[in-house]
């Protein structure tokens, strides 16, 4: 009973982390689709949310190499989590600043968002996916 409960509780907070995710990619979606309007459409803020979804389920809370000196090297999958996690959100955070002070920035800065969205939940999901391979 005990195993089950907190396996539930570790489902709850990737859920949890995931619907952020998802949050994020809906504020990164927003900004990017109003400067750039070929992408003003709800399939494109669908496509940011549910790419936010899955990196944010998969790339937060990677399973870790054990520290010993056998496994003494880097742990890529933990790297690349870690830095697609800062950049993500990062992201995401300059975002939702464009869209509450209502700043228009220059368009180069609209296309590094995007990227910076894209590359890192595509760092997050590729990390996830290397960590539960390696299990």
């Amino acid at each position: 009973m005990r195993f089950r409960v907190r396996k539930a509780a570790h489902v709850f907070e990737r859920v949890g982390l995931a619907v952020a995710g998802a949050a994020c990619g809906l504020f990164v979606g927003a900004y990017v689709g109003s400067a750039i309007a070929v992408l003003t459409t709800q399939g494109f803020l669908l496509l940011m949310m549910v790419l936010g979804f899955v990196g944010f389920y998969l790339g937060i809370d990677t399973p870790q190499l054990p520290f010993d000196e056998a496994h003494s090297h880097i742990d890529a999958a933990e790297l690349l989590s870690s830095a697609g996690t800062l950049c993500a959100t990062l992201t995401a955070f300059a975002s939702v600043a464009v869209i509450v002070l209502r700043l228009e920035p220059h368009m180069v800065w609209t296309w590094l968002a995007l990227i910076g969205w894209i590359g890192g939940v595509a760092m997050q999901i590729v990390a996830g996916a290397k960590a539960r391979m390696r299990k």
